[in-house]
């Protein structure tokens, strides 16, 4: 790592820890995955769901936990924009893609570190709520265990999930600019987009549309269960996503190098 990228790194880290919102965005993003995903595995019961994907559903704070990571990783761009602190920031680092890619890291290395903590917070809840619920091994439910394989990948792949998504919301906020707009358009993406291709669309183009939109592809990281029915693997949903994050990382950086600030 070259020394300007160091010293960058390092600006942009004074930054983000010296902003108070940081904190409360990253703590509510743990408490509401973790939430979130204890109320869902307190509320599926066997016998009645008993064909549960009890990993999957142990995580599904990651759903809402999202939404707060991408708030963040817009901030980190377009809230410089806001402010008029972009100017400060070129003129500190005059090599705009050194300093996305500050921003990148870390952004990626906070995002990565907490979204870890949710998720095994989150397995946490699965794996002592669900036995109360009749996910036991009488009705041959092995206990939930984050060191088992199908389970060990949904939880790093939930991890590499938010990561992503929070470099996709920075790409994407790089490339507008406008903090309202860059949190419309991934919350759009996140929540809307998915609903509109489930109600909306054939049984054939909702197949199409779980391989290719990012969030619906990444998360089939998460599944655990009858993967031959999923649309996508799991890794190679998480790949579509990774792909639609470099795309937007790639147009965000290109449209930062040929814009004034």
């Amino acid at each position: 790592m070259s020394s300007i990228l160091i010293e960058a790194v390092h600006a942009e880290w004074t930054k983000l820890r010296t902003v108070r919102s940081t904190a409360w965005l990253l703590a509510t993003m743990t408490v509401l995955t973790v939430g979130i995903s204890a109320i869902a595995v307190g509320v599926v019961k066997c016998p009645a769901s008993c064909t549960a994907d009890t990993t999957k559903t142990s995580l599904t704070g990651v759903m809402l936990g999202q939404a707060i990571v991408a708030v963040l990783a817009v901030l980190v761009m377009s809230g410089e924009y806001g402010t008029g602190m972009i100017r400060a920031t070129i003129t500190a680092t005059p090599r705009r893609l050194v300093m996305l890619s500050a921003k990148a890291i870390i952004l990626t290395a906070v995002v990565i570190t907490m979204a870890a903590v949710s998720v095994l917070g989150s397995l946490l809840a699965g794996r002592f709520l669900l036995p109360h619920n009749g996910f036991t091994r009488a009705a041959a439910f092995v206990p939930l265990l984050a060191y088992h394989g199908p389970t060990l990948r949904a939880a790093v792949g939930s991890v590499l999930y938010l990561g992503l998504i929070a470099l996709f919301s920075l790409g994407v906020a790089t490339a507008v600019r406008d903090s309202g707009v860059a949190m419309t358009v991934m919350l759009g993406l996140i929540y809307i987009v998915p609903i509109f291709g489930g109600l909306v669309l054939s049984a054939h183009w909702r197949h199409i549309f779980g391989q290719y939109a990012p969030t619906s592809a990444g998360l089939a990281i998460q599944v655990t269960k009858d993967l031959a029915a999923q649309p996508i693997g799991p890794w190679a949903g998480l790949g579509v996503l990774a792909a639609w994050t470099a795309a937007a990382l790639l147009a965000g950086g290109l449209l930062l190098r040929l814009r004034d600030a």
